[in-house]
């Protein structure tokens, strides 16, 4: 990571989006246990109060790299979403292939960085924040297709399915294409409200 050690002057956003970047470097590089605070800005070129001024510690690391991960989950989801008729049968295929695929991207790097953040109060906010945001998202985009409600069970088995699907892509006991199918197939099945969900 030789050319990342050139000191340059950003911006904070700027030198925010150049850490965040360099941090997944070395997690796919080197990995989780690799990235500390003191690493981090050797491999950025900067002093270490530099990275602590952005994170403040370890965990509050791993919080940021989550939480950008989730953002562009987010606009990848968005992007396709304007592009694709409102159908229940394309939208769900943009919701699973959006999912997996932004799984797929991280590779190994998210399953390390959960278990990372295991157990640490930042992960639970974090992934409490995006669970009821993602699932409010599909009860929006789905509502239209529906007869009644979307009840709140379904759309968190909906969740559970698509982390499921993702976690055993990225393992490659399935296909991203398998994964892509049988998360739309979830998908239509919540908005039917089919007794067989998960059948």
């Amino acid at each position: 990571m030789a050319e990342t050690r050139v000191r340059q002057r950003l911006t904070r956003e700027e030198r925010y989006a150049q850490l965040i970047e360099i941090a997944w470097q070395i997690i796919r590089q080197e990995g989780t246990e690799a990235l500390t605070l003191g690493h981090l800005a050797e491999c950025a070129g900067v002093t270490k109060p530099v990275v602590y001024d952005h994170f403040t510690s370890r965990s509050g690391l791993l919080a940021a790299l989550y939480r950008e991960y989730d953002l562009r989950q987010n606009r990848k989801m968005d992007e396709a979403l304007s592009k694709t008729a409102a159908e229940l049968e394309a939208r769900a295929a943009v919701i699973a292939s959006a999912y997996i695929e932004c799984v797929l991207l991280q590779g190994r790097e998210m399953p390390s960085l959960l278990a990372a953040l295991a157990g640490t109060p930042e992960l639970e906010k974090i992934r409490r924040e995006y669970a009821v945001d993602f699932t409010e998202k599909c009860r929006t985009l789905f509502a239209p297709f529906c007869e009644k409600p979307l009840r709140d069970a379904a759309l968190w088995a909906m969740l559970g399915s698509a982390e499921g699907l993702s976690w055993a892509a990225v393992q490659g006991a399935i296909s991203e294409a398998q994964a892509k199918a049988e998360l739309q197939r979830v998908i239509i099945a919540m908005a039917h409200d089919i007794d067989a969900l998960i059948a």
